[in-house]
């Protein structure tokens, strides 16, 4: 297993779009065309991106992987005896590049820099973290976009793969960073079905988990969950542009965007809560628009501002994967059930909800809290703004994790 070092869903609240001008719609301004997709691929800047060949990896739904290459970022250094590495993990369309600022290789900024960095609540001044980019993703990881044997883009060929393949692929990386134990795991959203699994895998393969943060998540994807995802899916399959996942050639303002971009509205919607929605827009028009002639509401807007801003920086094929690797998991899926599954973690565990979650509602965190024997009673994070409050309510989060590292 080879690392390499190169030379060279969900964020904090953004604006809506700034207003028209006089005489102008917000939606007759000119945009950049969308490329066909926001992978990040072979040859473009690497940014603070280094990799791992780690291998090929029969996975669990039957399918193969003949080579995988995991993207990653560290921070920090790690200490003589291994004690201090912590591993984070990101949720549906995050990546590696968790703290630092947007540049050359990485077009936006961490995802999660309230949280990680020098004197924040994963320091890295005295913690070694390691972010790796998920089994499936489109950030230098092996995903859809990466080129297969054959020397084309795997596209829609790419496999099936469960929450259970990504952990396997991230204890791969582990076992390349001479990492013998984590002191800490920890993830939101997608990303905490991973520390799930890694509660229970990694023990299996020797690889010790001192603690777990599992923020805003849960055990079982239900039925619920299931059905958010299935007009998401849709959404991108029916696109036109989409050519069966093949459009990896295809010319700027050619590929799946529209679909892509009505996934995300759709999601987005549940990262939220009705109530800010109501709060920030309610019946508002856009700004020099007609909702009676044409135009949008504020809140159509909105979304469409962020289906288009993810559709610049993501991959159709990635969220079709990752959403799908999501929908399998369930943590007591050939382990004797749910409860009986977490009653084998043995990590000291913090398990964190969002108070107005509708997407992983609160009792599916207190589901943890309740059966994980080294758990400490559930806390809640108090927010407005739903799901999201993982990233937007660091202010919170932050002094619940720092009290749990002591």
């Amino acid at each position: 297993m080879a690392v390499t070092t190169p030379q060279a869903e969900h964020r904090p609240l953004d604006p809506s779009p700034a207003p028209a001008a006089p005489g102008e719609t917000s939606r007759s301004r000119s945009k950049p065309p969308v490329p066909a997709s926001g992978a990040w691929r072979e040859g473009d800047d690497a940014g603070h991106r280094q990799f791992a060949d780690v291998g090929a990896f029969e996975l669990e739904a039957g399918g193969r992987l003949p080579a995988v290459r995991v993207a990653y970022e560290t921070w920090g250094t790690l200490a003589p005896d291994g004690s201090n590495a912590v591993l984070v993990l990101h949720a549906l369309t995050g990546d590696s590049h968790v703290t630092g600022d947007a540049g050359p290789g990485h077009v936006t900024a961490g995802w999660w820099s309230q949280m990680v960095g020098p004197g924040r609540p994963i320091d890295t001044d005295r913690y070694f973290v390691v972010a790796p980019n998920v089994l499936g993703g489109c950030q230098g990881t092996t995903g859809p976009s990466s080129t297969a044997q054959d020397g084309r883009p795997w596209g829609g060929r790419f496999p099936y793969v469960t929450t259970r393949d990504q952990v396997a692929v991230e204890i791969a990386l582990t076992r390349a960073l001479g990492i013998r134990s984590w002191e800490l795991v920890i993830g939101a959203s997608m990303g905490g079905l991973r520390v799930l699994e890694w509660a229970l895998l990694g023990p299996e393969a020797g690889i010790g988990v001192r603690n777990l943060a599992a923020i805003a998540t849960t055990a079982q994807m239900a039925g619920d969950q299931i059905a958010w995802a299935h007009p998401q899916l849709a959404a991108i399959r029916v696109d036109p542009r989409f050519r069966g996942g093949d459009y990896y050639d295809a010319a700027d303002d050619d590929g799946p965007h529209t679909g892509l971009g009505i996934a995300r509205q759709i999601a987005h919607t549940t990262y939220r809560t009705g109530y800010e929605l109501d709060r920030r827009f309610g019946r508002l028009p856009q700004g020099g628009e007609d909702p009676f002639a044409g135009g949008r509401f504020a809140v159509q807007s909105y979304l469409d501002h962020h289906g288009d801003k993810l559709a610049r920086r993501f991959d159709a094929n990635s969220y079709l994967v990752l959403t799908e690797s999501m929908l399998s998991h369930d943590l007591g899926r050939d382990r004797g059930g749910v409860e009986a599954a977490l009653s084998q973690v043995t990590a000291r565990t913090l398990v964190v909800a969002v108070d107005s979650d509708r997407l992983f509602p609160p009792q599916q965190s207190a589901r943890l809290a309740q059966w994980i024997p080294n758990a400490e009673p559930l806390r809640i994070v108090t927010s407005d703004v739903g799901h999201d409050g993982f990233l937007v309510e660091a202010d919170q989060i932050g002094p619940m994790v720092s009290e749990f590292l002591g």
